[in-house]
């Protein structure tokens, strides 16, 4: 079975078909959210062409013939209008190369607009509403390319505005626009100009500002998706050379060196930022897993930072469904290292690559068990935040029965620290996120109920919520949809479809409020007992948010 871990998928993907592709050119490959802005750009010019210039042909055949003013202004006006019409001709041929649409060819059809618009004012006057329609057009030709054409365009327009009214207001000329009013005393005249020159002002800086933001979005997603990727992928290449290797154990970097009171034995598995080597105590002999950083990163506050967090929080909860912890150095100037017990058995995503999807009964067990543990980081004031198949592990014990345990608390969030060590950037799985975690927001306990109710889906359909593919389509669908209906995927009953709904809901206010709430009901609907309540609480939550088809 494939991997579920999120991958970035950076080129598009080829069309749908032929007849798609020679309608029109295909943009350049994205590697960059520049780009992509860039591309987005290129598709919205392509889109507008043709209302543009049928808006320019009506005018100058039907509409302009007919109406009165000024004929000097009406000539100029309709000279102008048919050069914008031309430049949007000329620029619609220029996008049939994507790679020609540059800040030059840009700042062509923003003068030609620029000059069209200072006419149109003029012919209509510099106190009708056309000033403010060429403010809005100022703020949308902002929102594309760089500054240079954006700020030539907006001085072109509010330059013009300003020496027609101000040659008006000194009565250097005659008013030649066909709204005007001769009545307004001087200091009205000048207010009303001052307001358009703000508008004009405001309408530069907003939609730079718009443009900025958008970008500064799109490059936070792009490094959050390429380290979730990254790490994962890493992951994903270890255990593909243990299963080739047939589960050896292979010497490591720290094989044989004794850190603090364990001797260090045969590498057994390594992550993105650190090695996990197979150890013995000793004093006593006893097992264990001892987690070190790569020497990459003995260096890396942050990463230093993260490994103590992760010790901290193990270490806060003594529960059975949580790995236990014996010992954990982090001190700066030391080598860093994290003693916990020896698992033996497989982890939940191992399970389900050689049994896609699991009897609504054995869920349940998953479920209680790691809501027991959950609970526990809940009172404790500890959120996980990257729940998921790869973080639960089924411990097989000698004469003992099988448990489920609660694996890596790498990026959890203490309630009592203080900062964050994520400075903005969003960690986890987007397959098993919480809305709220993909959107950046503060997240609480109940990210992790979304994060366990993500799991029971997986286990129930074969399916993650979200499969991975296209980062940032992956993640709109996370933050504004409901996954596909789970009934459509197996056999599961509207009861349990109920309880997933609940725990899945994109307002952390709709969701169950606990992990143990969410155990309580599954195990409710497996047996189908769920309480009317809970089935009114699902069908409010998927009234507002549907499952896709």
């Amino acid at each position: 079975m494939a991997s579920e871990d999120p991958t970035v998928q950076l080129a598009p993907a080829a069309p749908a078909a032929a007849t798609t592709a020679a309608r029109q050119p295909s943009l350049p490959t994205v590697t960059t959210p520049y780009e992509a802005m860039r591309n987005d750009e290129v598709e919205r010019f392509r889109r507008l062409g043709f209302p543009s210039i049928a808006v320019t042909v009506t005018g100058l055949i039907i509409v302009l013939p007919y109406l009165p003013g000024d004929p000097t202004a009406r000539a100029v006006f309709g000279a102008s209008l048919a050069t914008y019409g031309l430049a949007a001709v000329w620029f619609r041929w220029i996008l049939r190369d994507p790679r020609r649409f540059t800040d030059n060819t840009l700042l062509v059809v923003g003068l030609a607009g620029a000059f069209c618009g200072c006419t149109a004012v003029a012919y209509w006057g510099v106190f009708s509403p056309a000033p403010i329609v060429v403010a809005a057009a100022v703020y949308v030709n902002c929102l594309d390319g760089g500054i240079r054409p954006a700020t030539i365009t907006y001085a072109t327009c509010a330059g013009g505005q300003l020496g027609v009214s101000t040659a008006i207001i000194t009565r250097a000329i005659d008013d030649p626009g066909i709204i005007h009013d001769a009545s307004a005393t001087l200091l009205t005249q000048i207010v009303t100009q001052i307001f358009i020159q703000g508008a004009f002002m405001l309408a530069f800086i907003g939609g730079r500002i718009t443009r900025r933001v958008t970008y500064d979005s799109a490059l936070q997603l792009d490094r959050a998706a390429r380290d979730a990727a990254r790490r994962e992928a890493l992951l994903d290449e270890i255990r593909a050379d243990l299963r080739r290797a047939g589960g050896a154990d292979v010497p490591g970097r720290f094989t044989d060196q004794i850190v603090g009171s364990f001797k260090l034995g045969m590498l057994i598995g390594r992550g993105g930022t650190g090695e996990v080597y197979d150890a013995t105590h000793m004093a006593t002999g006893a097992r264990a897993a001892v987690k070190m950083l790569q020497l990459a990163y003995l260096a890396d506050e942050r990463q230093r930072e993260r490994f103590a967090r992760e010790a901290k929080a193990a270490t806060a909860l003594a529960s059975p469904h949580v790995v236990q912890i014996f010992e954990f150095r982090a001190e700066p100037g030391q080598l860093p290292y994290l003693a916990m017990e020896r698992l033996d058995g497989e982890d939940l995503a191992v399970r389900l690559q050689g049994r896609p999807q699991l009897p609504i009964g054995e869920v349940c067990d998953v479920v209680e068990q790691v809501a027991a543990g959950l609970e526990l980081a809940r009172i404790a004031g500890i959120v996980h935040r990257d729940l998921k198949p790869h973080n639960v592990f089924l411990a097989k014990r000698d004469g003992a029965a099988q448990v489920w345990k609660i694996l890596d608390f790498g990026v959890s969030k203490l309630a009592e620290s203080g900062g964050t060590l994520t400075e903005g950037v969003v960690l986890g799985t987007p397959s098993y996120m919480a809305p709220e975690q993909a959107r950046g927001d503060a997240v609480d306990h109940r990210a992790d109920v979304y994060g366990l109710g993500a799991i029971a889906y997986r286990a129930l359909t074969g399916r993650a919520p979200f499969p991975s593919g296209e980062l940032a389509e992956m993640i709109h669908r996370l933050v504004t949809q409901m996954p596909l209906r789970p009934a459509a995927l197996a056999t599961i009953s509207p009861d349990v479809e109920a309880v997933l709904a609940l725990a899945l809901a994109k307002s952390p206010d709709s969701r169950l409020d606990t992990a143990l709430d969410f155990a309580h009901a599954l195990r409710a609907a497996a047996d189908g007992a769920l309480s009317p309540e809970l089935l009114h609480r699902a069908e409010a939550v998927l009234a507002a948010t549907p499952w896709s088809s």
